[in-house]
């Protein structure tokens, strides 16, 4: 009988029994698990890359071929080493990483398992009906917590209205971490990397340099989405012939303000944007952000994520 490529409902998994799988692809798998000790429901994440690996009979993990065994180990150490670094974000707005073990021949990776609506749920149920107290709400702690994470020498690489959770009471929660890497100032993209049409910049593309930028590129994309309904055309799409009107001269709804830090966070050269979130956060919002006393979330019936 062929061996599944993920662990099966009802595995036991160090001190955490398997739920089941909840996503993955490229290099990690997924998991919704409870904690055997407490019984509280977790994230689990696996280092398995489909393109290096096999799974035998009983859940270890192996290179799918000797001349394999290189990249995987190389992959495992990553891993390994930006789960550490995720774990070091203490951060209200960012998924917390509460353990990191070794099982299987891999790596796992524990986090909190929130619940609500991802902001995709909102921007499709409400086009162009998000006013600016709910962006007020959403996005100054999710660009203090993004600031929060590259100080830790890490990108997301990802963000997007899916990868936002929005907890009942209206604190949103950035998560999957999938396709974060390790940054330095002088360094180009030089590996497999997950992206998203719409909301990768160009260095993403074209394998350029990457660094907060990058991330702050996505956030406005993510904020464009919410103000429009709908995600940027595509950066290499733009990079052949740019037809995105500036959203400052279509949405006269949103203060000026902060369609023109849309409009910044969104230029195609990264020199040219915000070079930090804080930098996105002040021009698009100002300082103190407002709070969110007395607004009410359009939650629809209950769901877990």
């Amino acid at each position: 009988m062929e061996t599944k490529r993920y662990l099966s409902q009802g595995y036991l998994l160090d001190q955490y029994r398997i739920e089941r799988l909840l996503g993955g692809g490229g290099f990690s798998l997924v998991y919704l698990a409870y904690h055997i000790p407490t019984q509280a429901r977790v994230v689990i994440k696996e280092y398995c890359p489909d393109e290096l690996c096999t799974r035998l009979p009983g859940g270890r993990v192996e290179p799918a071929a000797e001349e394999r065994l290189p990249a995987f180990r190389a992959g495992i150490k990553r891993f390994f080493a930006e789960a550490q670094a995720l774990a070091g974000v203490n951060h209200p707005n960012i998924v917390q990483v509460t353990n990191i073990f070794r099982a299987n021949n891999t790596v796992y990776m524990v986090m909190d398992y929130r619940e609500g609506k991802d902001l995709r749920w909102f921007v499709k149920r409400h086009r162009r009906r998000l006013n600016t107290e709910f962006l007020r709400m959403v996005f100054p702690p999710l660009l203090r917590g993004l600031q929060a994470f590259h100080d830790q020498g890490l990108l997301h690489l990802d963000i997007k209205p899916a990868n936002i959770l929005l907890r009942r009471d209206g604190t949103p929660v950035l998560l999957d971490f999938g396709a974060v890497q390790h940054f330095r100032l002088d360094a180009e993209a030089n590996r497999s990397q997950t992206l998203t049409l719409g909301f990768a910049p160009l260095e993403q593309h074209r394998h350029g340099q990457l660094g907060p930028w990058t991330d702050v590129y996505a956030m406005g994309a993510t904020l464009y989405s919410c103000i429009t309904g709908r995600a940027p055309p595509p950066a290499p799409e733009r990079a052949r012939q740019d037809r995105m009107a500036p959203a400052c001269r279509l949405f006269s709804r949103h203060p000026r303000q902060l369609l023109r830090a849309v409009d910044w966070a969104l230029r195609m050269d990264h020199r040219e944007r915000p070079q930090t979130a804080l930098q996105l956060l002040e021009a698009g919002f100002g300082e103190p952000s407002p709070g969110r006393a007395g607004l009410r979330l359009p939650f629809g019936r209950r769901e877990a994520r």
